[in-house]
Parts: C-alpha cells; sequence; structure tokens
C-alpha cells in the first residue's frame, strides 16, 4: 500500500515539474509566465471573452493571480479589458491571437511527446482514469472534511 501511495503521489508530483518546466520554458520567450499559458488557452478557446473570475475557475488559480498575470498581458499587448471595471470581460487582441495560436501549437507537441509511445485506445483510457481518480479523490477529501465538522 505505502509503495503504492509513494508511487502515485512522486509520480504526479514529477509530472507537474515538468509540465510547469516546459510551459516556463515556451512562455519566457514572450516575457511571461507559467500562469499565461492556460490563461492564453482559455481566452483563445473563448473568442468572446472571459472574466478574471472564469479565467480563475478555469484555471484553478487564484483571483489575484489571475489578475496580476491579466494585468501583465494587457501591458503586452496580448488582452483588452478594463481592470477597474467588475466583471470586466477579457479578450484577446490580435497580437495576443497570434501568441496564442503559438503556445496551443507548442502545447500540442508537448501532450503528444507525453503519449506518443501510447495507441489511441490506450491514451483514450489514460485520461479517462486520470479523470476517475481526480473525481475519487475529490469525493473522498469532500467526505474527509464533512466527517471533521
Amino acid at each position: 500500500m505505502e509503495d503504492l501511495f509513494v508511487d502515485f503521489t512522486l509520480s504526479i508530483l514529477r509530472l507537474n515539474k515538468l509540465v510547469q518546466k516546459i510551459k516556463t520554458f515556451e512562455i519566457e520567450k514572450f516575457g511571461l509566465k507559467p500562469i499565461h499559458v492556460l490563461c492564453g488557452y482559455y481566452l483563445n478557446k473563448n473568442p468572446q471573452g472571459l472574466t478574471a473570475k472564469e479565467l480563475s475557475e478555469l484555471t484553478l488559480e487564484d483571483k489575484a493571480a489571475i489578475s496580476r498575470a491579466l494585468k501583465m498581458m494587457q501591458e503586452k499587448g496580448y488582452v483588452i479589458y478594463d481592470p477597474n471595471r467588475r466583471n470586466s470581460t477579457i479578450k484577446l487582441t490580435e497580437e495576443g491571437k497570434q501568441f496564442t495560436n503559438v503556445i496551443c501549437t507548442r502545447a500540442e507537441k508537448a501532450v503528444a511527446a507525453g503519449s506518443m509511445d501510447f495507441t489511441e485506445a490506450e491514451r483514450i483510457f489514460f485520461y479517462r482514469s486520470l479523470g476517475v481518480i481526480n473525481e475519487n479523490l475529490r469525493t473522498y477529501y469532500k467526505e474527509l472534511i464533512k466527517n471533521e465538522k
């Protein structure tokens, strides 16, 4: 049991650290930070725009970190929004669309590299399994919290 816990935990931690390193490597060329990768990704996928709150929920980042990230993206000309207006809609500029297209292409290459030895069926099974583990642990955590009260 202990070995499974250690193997699982360390594998997830290593994977997260590698993803962060890749994001850092790819994004620093633009003078940005890893948090900007998912911000750009979600803004690219939502051309109608998103609010800071929506970005915070999608990226799992706290709202203060998203606010700082958006400010930097605006300074670089990648997004447009009114930071003084509550629930302002954030949209990509044309330069921001070019930036996110590059980032999305590089992200696809990273994902392909990570799963290159998988068959399509294995890849689907892996991501489904990861989703199930995530949901099961979320339920377990909620039960822990509920039973603590």
